[in-house]
């Protein structure tokens, strides 16, 4: 096929673009996506990842602890979903295939109060020795501290019953050939119990009268009785579980925008029946056709299409915009959207996934399971941090004994520099800033593709701009003409050039076919389309030959000199018929109301903005005048664009193209990060990194600053993560952190790292506060429609 034309009798073609997506996945190479339970730490990511890989049809994988999912790319001539998933079973956890509807059927499971039981049991255990511990400090000394027979009971049943999960997950991280946090937990407590059931049971005659005489032994030994460590053991167990499970809720609850956005559609409806009366019946017995009413205060249950009523509804999830918008008869709807005023009769026009809450949904699960470069630093790390640990755990435990000559000194420095070493905290730093950066960008309208995206658009310094649809309103007027065949109406020279511009998508296209239409004209039949790209769209009409439509000199068209000014501001489509020029349209586009300000956010925030267009270089010179860029080249094809984006890479610089044109898909796939603006061709979608579902360009200003904040709550996390290995580690080595201080500490690094996470969910950009103005402003034309 041609570089620069694609040429076909199908009026639905599509436009070659020049750089394909690297996203595209062929026949031969599908994606899914699987949930996973049983993960404890980064090591069960990395050991599924390492199952997997090794698979000769699975070409990329991807799993994320804190989102507990699996992102797989594999060859569906070769494999299944389901034996994908049973592979990771194999591995000790449970995988589940995760598809649109199962993330809607989560809602019930994810609003359900579990209690966690074995949680409470533990801490059950735990009372007697805090009770005898509280003694200690109150100076009580043993005396509140349970017999030692009592001891070795709760000890036992915590050991080898509540925590029975621990050894489940430490032997199916063994079995795979990888050690995670739980063979660290096992191994020290296993120790504490086993040493100290050894002296009791050794201590005195060996009678069952010796070993309950001593009713008051605690762990610093009383008299001439042995000093046993049983209340540690319990304590480390208590402590791990506890942070384990605030580490969930926490994952679960606050950094999983997912469940929130699913929490936004009721679980019942108004469903209106064949007698008009309506009826409440259950959001999943709903099917696309029927009438539903959604009241003031409501949520909108499904897509959908207004059929009575009016009112104003908050689509904000979706576009990041909470200012109100007007919904009347002939409008669509948004599944979730808020009903903020009025009453609204609407039909279903799609349900579930099938919504674009639903495919929201999907896409953020995508990106947030997906993995972020900064990642694998911490991958690699923590594939070799628990034999690491054990052997710094095993040195401690000899020098400590050869230096003091005292077992049980030696032993409790070695489990403590085990417990305290948890690779869970580095485990967490990246997926857990990502989750929580992700949701925050999704709820101002920006929908990052993956977790690399993300942190591409951090690092930007360059943004690209395209002009019409971008910074304008992209829909065009026509504000002045020019016929070069006097013989010819103006009507006639419009008629044949929106019959052409009808299969094309550019903005310029639409707004003379618009104008045809407004005017009666009817469209003609064309054949033989071709689009050159950046250049305009060429076919043929029976009976009038060639017409070519777009640029003055595709279609041989010399315009004077000293034309109105109209025309030196104004983008020109000229028409010719077999290389005769007929005449031109000078076309008009206003800029979108807050692109001065998008531009001077972007620059006040040491962003370098250029306008890059395919118009008239005197209209782009006009535009940046306005808005204050420097830098702006007109009359650019997209492998212009595209070159130019590339030397600016090769000087240093990392660029973003933000477009929402056909035209645009190239530079945008050559740029490091990429913006699709609201309701931008397929193409452009495709080939960005992420979309932008508000028509403001201050979402990108808010896209920029979201994914620098989560780039900086990485390295913020990371750091304290490798911080506090680095200095905890030698604490514990040297005696300074009994077991049951270092199990503290261990659960409060992660704590500590999804606390940091959550600091992000609070991020504000300028979006939302010029939201709240917004709102003020537009309540006087609601309340008169009360």
């Amino acid at each position: 096929m041609n570089d620069i034309t694609r040429t076909t009798n199908d009026k639905s073609y599509d436009v070659e673009t020049e750089v394909q997506s690297n996203t595209s996945l062929t026949p031969q190479r599908a994606h899914l996506q699987l949930a996973i339970d049983g993960m404890t730490c980064q090591a069960c990511a990395s050991r599924i990842e390492k199952v997997l890989n090794k698979k000769p049809s699975v070409y990329d994988v991807s799993v994320n602890f804190a989102g507990k999912t699996a992102n797989v790319d594999y060859d569906p001539t070769q494999t299944t979903p389901e034996q994908v998933a049973e592979w990771v079973n194999k591995t000790g956890f449970v995988a589940n295939l995760q598809v649109g509807e199962s993330l809607f059927e989560r809602t019930d499971k994810v609003t359900a109060t579990e209690y966690p039981w074995r949680l409470i049991g533990l801490w059950v255990c735990l009372v007697p020795f805090l009770v005898g511990m509280a003694g200690m400090l109150t100076g009580f000394g043993m005396a509140w501290m349970p017999p030692v027979w009592i001891q070795f009971l709760i000890a036992t049943i915590v050991q080898f019953g509540l925590a029975l999960p621990f050894y489940k997950s430490a032997w199916a991280s063994i079995r795979g050939g990888l050690a995670n946090m739980d063979v660290l937990v096992v191994i020290g407590t296993v120790t504490i119990w086993a040493y100290s059931t050894y002296l009791w049971l050794t201590h005195g005659d060996g009678t069952l009268n010796s070993l309950l005489q001593d009713a008051h032994m605690g762990g610093y030994g009383a008299g001439n009785s042995p000093a046993v460590y049983f209340e540690a053991g319990v304590m480390v167990i208590a402590f791990v579980r506890t942070g384990k499970y605030l580490e969930e809720r926490t994952k679960k609850h606050s950094l999983n925008s997912i469940d929130l956005l699913l929490s936004l559609t009721p679980d019942e409806v108004e469903q209106q029946q064949s007698n008009g009366d309506f009826h409440n019946v259950a959001l999943q017995n709903v099917q696309v056709g029927d009438i539903l009413r959604a009241k003031q205060g409501s949520r909108v249950a499904t897509d959908g299409m207004v059929i009575g009523g009016n009112g104003w509804c908050v689509e904000s999830h979706l576009t990041g915009e909470s200012v109100p918008l007007k919904k009347e008869e002939g409008d669509g709807l948004l599944a979730g959207a808020l009903v903020e005023n009025g009453s609204l009769l609407y039909r279903v026009s799609a349900k579930g996934s099938d919504t674009k809450l639903g495919d929201m949904v999907q896409a953020l699960s995508d990106a947030q399971g997906s993995k972020a470069n900064l990642a694998r630093l911490a991958d690699r790390v923590t594939a070799i941090f628990v034999p690491i640990v054990v052997t710094i755990a095993l040195v401690t435990f000899g020098v400590t004994w050869w230096l003091t000559g005292m077992v049980d000194t030696a032993l409790m420095h070695a489990v403590s520099v085990l417990v305290i070493a948890c690779p869970c905290a580095l485990g967490l730093a990246t997926p857990a800033a990502i989750m929580a950066g992700m949701g925050v960008a999704a709820r101002h309208g920006v929908w990052f593709k993956d977790a690399q995206s993300l942190e591409a658009a951090g690092d930007i310094d360059t943004v690209v701009l395209d002009k019409t649809g971008t910074l304008t309103i992209g829909k065009p007027t026509i504000v002045d003409h020019v016929m070069v065949d006097k013989s010819l109406a103006v009507d006639d020279v419009l008629q044949i050039a929106a019959s052409v511009e009808a299969h094309a998508s550019h903005p310029l296209a639409t707004a003379l076919v618009n104008t045809a239409k407004n005017r009666n004209l009817p469209l003609m039949s064309v054949t033989d389309i071709s689009v050159i790209k950046g250049a305009g769209i060429q076919a043929n009409i029976e009976g009038l030959g060639l017409i070519k439509v777009g640029t003055a000199e595709f279609a041989h068209l010399t315009l004077p000199k000293f034309m109105p000014k109209a025309w030196q501001v104004a983008s020109t489509v000229a028409v010719s018929i077999n290389d005769e020029p007929l005449g031109a349209f000078a076309l008009a586009d206003d800029l979108k109301a807050d692109t001065p300000q998008a531009i001077t956010a972007l620059q006040a925030a040491g962003i370098n903005v250029i306008l890059m267009s395919g118009d008239k270089q005197s209209v782009v010179d006009y535009v940046a005048g306005k808005l204050g860029i420097k830098a702006a080249y007109g009359k650019m094809s997209p492998r212009d664009k595209a070159s130019q984006i590339a030397k600016l890479q090769t000087a240093g610089h990392k660029v973003a193209m933000a477009g929402d044109g056909v035209n645009d898909a190239p530079a945008m796939a050559t740029a490091d990060a990429s913006f699709a603006m609201f309701e931008g061709t397929d193409v452009a979608q495709h080939s960005a990194s992420a979309r932008l579902m508000g028509e403001s360009l201050m979402h990108i200003d808010a896209a920029q600053k979201i994914a620098q904040a989560t780039l900086r709550n990485i390295k913020q996390n990371l750091f304290f993560a490798f911080i506090y290995n680095c200095i905890g580690i030698p604490l514990a080595a040297f005696g300074f952190l009994n077991p049951m201080i270092a199990a503290a500490a261990m659960a409060l690094s992660s704590i500590s790292v999804l606390m940091n996470a959550l600091r992000l969910t609070r991020f504000k950009t300028e979006v939302e506060l010029d939201n709240t103005v917004s709102n003020t402003n537009i309540d006087a034309e609601r309340l008169s429609n009360v």
